[in-house]
């Protein structure tokens, strides 16, 4: 009986391995073909392969993460993505939208009025309009210097424009050395240099104790005063209108510099209330004592309560300057009696005029304001509107309210931590309730999220985690602002942008003491060609699956994303599939990969890659 048990138990256990083995062999099988059905069986490339372009210099070869990905997707996608084959391949635009700007095409703006500056305004192409090519980089194209040298120097050959090292050369703004421009760090009203001319504001205001951090420059010129804040722990966002030649924004981006195309004219700008600590001016050559101080209005707006406007140029100082402005002494003298005037009406409090410099302060609060308003009649405070609102939304020349407060001393709205405590601390807009469903518990689990996300992402792409190799980002779906958060301690900057459909989170980004805008992602954006080195879009295809084109999406983000430039897409697998079968015809190098979770997460990430190729080899991607 013994024996027979035994061998039962030896047959029972050959039995089992042979079955394992059966089920096994059945399911890789079918593993393989359903690889075979839907990507053709092709073998998966290597992260080395994808990612072998994302080098410093177009001849480098950069170094592939410690192991390859895998490119399969572990959940396929329905059968009607593949029912129809691709279209051809996107060709490459004319050389002459090397420097293409959709919403700001100089052409285009002419149908415009010329008032107020309208036509510089933003003026999006209709769908028939669009472009349906890539925009090819100029001949030359170099990948720009790693931060912080970028500051100083760029390849002649990214902006090749010489205007206005010639028109600004006095100035000490810019001029061509050789192959390079060099940026002196010289403007207009800062003649002995930015470094010298931000240390004469900080005797006036303190820019050293973490009380300022998210700054706004006006007419920005090359950005070289939101270049020099940095060092400061001060971020700038710097604007200025599209140049017909000049191409300062694009400067300023080449640079390394946050900058994008804006202009004070008839719409507020891009930005939620109470957004900057400080708002500056030098020769901006905005009229803000013109019609009833409205742009005067509109800082005053995206100022928070207790924050700074700095005036340089004109009228300042016009007793010294006045000859050399060519203006007489009564113009320039009534043009700043009426300044005066917008900002006392506004309940500003002048902290200083010293020399060039003139610094005015908003109250922390509108207690005393709405007191006033009994004796100053205008600007009144707004009714019914929301004081965020701001895409494509027009100024009015009332007075945005501040929240109410409980006593004098209280700030509205609630009062900021300093830098760098404020950017982990719950921002009031939280704490107070104002964004709705979201606890101050969920913002802090937000936060310990992209932390952990973004050290999957440097896993992924070794180049993330490289000192000097990215440095202009951009978030598509900025939400909390919390991948910027986590990229805090590296060497790059981050523009938030928050989609115009959906939560409004940007108040809160700004509170964090990080920098953003709105945008409409079926519109293009306010910046010029190659300007990002990284984008990253968390579900950003899923919120506008049914608004507009994934590929006039991709085109565009093509469009503001540098050669061997990289995007981050993160979405359900089904829509990263389709989104890769896109990218595959707009010479894009690109990877599905697992969630870090695991593969048994329906939400992926497609790594893509934009290769090398400029104007002269369009034909011929390297």
């Amino acid at each position: 009986m013994a024996g027979l048990i035994k061998h039962y138990q030896r047959y029972t256990k050959r039995t089992n391995i042979l079955s394992i083995a059966f089920v096994a062999l059945l399911c890789s099988l079918s593993y393989f073909l359903g690889l075979w059905q839907h990507n053709g069986f092709t073998s998966p490339v290597s992260t080395t392969a994808v990612l072998s372009s994302v080098a410093c210099d177009p001849t480098t070869v950069s170094t592939s993460p410690g192991f390859d990905l895998d490119f399969a997707a572990h959940h396929t996608a329905n059968d009607s993505t593949f029912a129809s084959p691709p279209p051809s391949d996107f060709p490459p635009c004319d050389i002459k939208y090397s420097e293409y700007t959709p919403c700001e095409d100089v052409d285009r703006s002419l149908r415009f009025d010329r008032d107020r500056l309208i036509y510089r305004e933003r003026h999006c192409p209709e769908k028939r309009e669009l472009l349906k090519c890539l925009i090819p980089a100029p001949a030359g194209y170099r990948n720009p210097f790693p931060w912080p040298a970028s500051r100083d120097v760029a390849w002649f050959a990214n902006v090749p424009h010489k205007e206005l090292s010639v028109e600004k050369a006095v100035q000490n703004w810019i001029r061509v050395d050789g192959d390079k421009f060099r940026f002196p760090g010289g403007g207009t009203m800062f003649p002995r240099g930015a470094d010298a001319y931000i240390d004469d504001i900080d005797k006036l205001i303190s820019l050293r104790d973490g009380t300022i951090r998210t700054a706004i420059d006006t007419g920005c010129g090359v950005a070289s005063w939101g270049a020099y804040l940095l060092s400061r722990n001060i971020v700038t966002m710097s604007f200025a209108p599209r140049d017909t030649h000049e191409a300062q924004v694009q400067f300023a981006l080449e640079r390394g510099v946050p900058a994008m195309i804006g202009v004070l004219a008839s719409n507020r700008l891009p930005y939620p209330s109470r957004a900057f600590d400080m708002a500056h001016c030098s020769r901006c050559l905005i009229p803000w004592h013109l019609y009833d101080g409205l742009y005067l209005i509109e800082v005053d707006r995206i100022l928070r309560p207790g924050g700074y406007w700095i005036l340089s140029g004109p009228p300042i100082n016009w007793k010294k300057h006045w000859k050399g402005w060519q203006r007489t002494e009564k113009d320039l003298n009534n043009e700043q009696n009426q300044i005066e005037n917008v900002a006392k009406s506004l309940c500003w409090k002048k902290v200083q005029e010293k020399g060039d410099l003139a610094i005015w302060q908003k109250p922390t609060n509108h207690v005393h304001c709405k007191i006033n308003r009994k004796v100053i009649k205008s600007p009144q405070f707004c009714s019914a509107q929301n004081p965020d609102a701001a895409w494509y939304k027009k100024m009015e020349p009332c007075m945005t309210p501040l929240p109410e407060v409980a006593s004098i001393d209280q700030v509205a709205g609630g009062e900021l931590k300093r830098w760098p405590e404020r950017l982990t601390a719950i921002p009031p807009r939280i704490s107070s309730g104002s964004v709705e469903g979201v606890t101050a518990e969920i913002f802090l689990q937000d936060t310990e999220l992209w932390k952990s996300r973004v050290r999957y992402y440097k896993k992924l792409i070794s180049q993330l985690g490289q000192k000097g190799r990215y440095r202009n980002l951009l978030d598509t779906n900025a939400q909390f602002g919390g991948f910027a958060a986590a990229l805090i301690d590296d060497p790059v900057w981050v523009i938030n942008m928050v989609p115009t459909i959906g939560m409004d989170t940007l108040g809160v980004i700004y509170e964090r003491g990080l920098i953003g805008s709105y945008q409409d992602w079926c519109e293009a954006v306010s910046t010029y060609p190659r300007t990002y080195d990284l984008i990253h879009a968390d579900s950003l295809l899923t919120l506008y699956k049914d608004r507009c084109e994934t590929e006039d999406m991709l085109l565009e983000l093509d469009r503001i994303l540098r050669p061997e430039g990289t995007v981050i897409f993160r979405d359900d697998v089904d829509i990263l599939v389709k989104t890769k079968s896109i990218a595959e015809r707009m010479r894009w190098q690109s990877q599905i990969v697992d969630h870090e979770n695991g593969p048994l997460v329906r939400e992926k990430l497609l790594l893509v890659v934009k290769t090398y190729w400029t104007a002269e080899d369009q034909n011929q991607p390297q």
